[in-house]
């Protein structure tokens, strides 16, 4: 099989993996190649992430992660096919259009091995994001609240954990003083903590985005920052190293005197 071959085969099985939705985080093919990319840029975490929820959820595309440059300037990239990537671009730009953060947009139908090789548009981002164990908060609706400052953060953080039942997940800061605490919770418990949040942080300082989001996918749940106290680590079935088994003492059974017994004697019958 040639070169030119081989790669079009190639193109068509990992097309068909991200397509039917079968790619489990890079793991299923070794990297993006020859798929088009697609970035979004926006001045805040909060609208970036809500623009990468909206992406995910509207094309069958792949978040590859995040890109933080400072200023508060973030982008959200995603890889797939280009028809998927186009639509997602579009509508993630609709997103952050109606936020008032959009910053600019990129489709690249065929980005060249060289432009993969040095940027961080590959797989590399998401490898970096993934964790081992399990996330005790997966499956829990996701609060964001930007502040530009770090004490209205802090304040806004104690302000959410107490006026409803959710669990600060952790932070996330992208420059130009801006700083965004994220907790997860149900929804009704995240869209409570999220408005008294937004007061504290107004009292205490300047409050400046809030996103939340009802049901992040699986994708999402991976790009997201994460504390350490919050994952479980797999830990190894101790097994003893040497079994004693317990000796119970048995007492010996007592046999009679067999040459005591009688012998029957039979008699023969003539």
């Amino acid at each position: 099989m040639g070169v030119r071959s081989a790669r079009s085969k190639m193109q068509a099985q990992n097309q068909g993996l991200i397509a039917s939705g079968r790619v489990d985080h890079m793991d299923q093919i070794d990297n993006f190649q020859d798929l088009a990319l697609g970035v979004v840029s926006t001045r805040s975490f909060p609208a970036i992430v809500g623009t990468a929820d909206m992406m995910l959820k509207t094309a069958e595309v792949t978040l590859v992660g995040y890109e933080k440059i400072g200023s508060g300037y973030c982008s959200a990239i995603v890889r797939g096919r280009t028809a998927n990537v186009r639509l997602a671009v579009k509508i993630g730009a609709e997103m952050a259009e109606s936020f008032g953060q959009l910053v600019s947009t990129l489709v690249i139908p065929r980005p060249l091995p060289n432009l993969e090789a040095v940027l961080p548009i590959g797989n590399r981002l998401h490898q970096l994001t993934q964790r081992d164990g399990n996330n005790r908060l997966a499956n829990q609706a996701i609060g964001l609240l930007e502040t530009r400052g770090f004490p209205a953060m802090v304040g806004a953080a104690d302000a959410m954990l107490k006026s409803a039942e959710v669990q600060l997940a952790s932070y996330e800061t992208i420059g130009d003083g801006l700083c965004t605490v994220i907790i997860r919770g149900s929804v009704s418990n995240v869209a409570i903590a999220v408005e008294a949040g937004m007061y504290e942080a107004e009292r205490i300082g300047e409050f400046h985005t809030v996103m939340v989001i009802p049901r992040p996918l699986d994708d999402l749940e991976q790009t997201l920052p994460l504390a350490s106290c919050w994952i479980e680590q797999p830990q190894p079935l101790q097994l003893p190293i040497k079994i004693e088994e317990k000796q119970t003492e048995t007492e010996p059974v007592q046999l009679p005197d067999l040459s005591s017994l009688p012998v029957p004697i039979q008699e023969e019958i003539e």
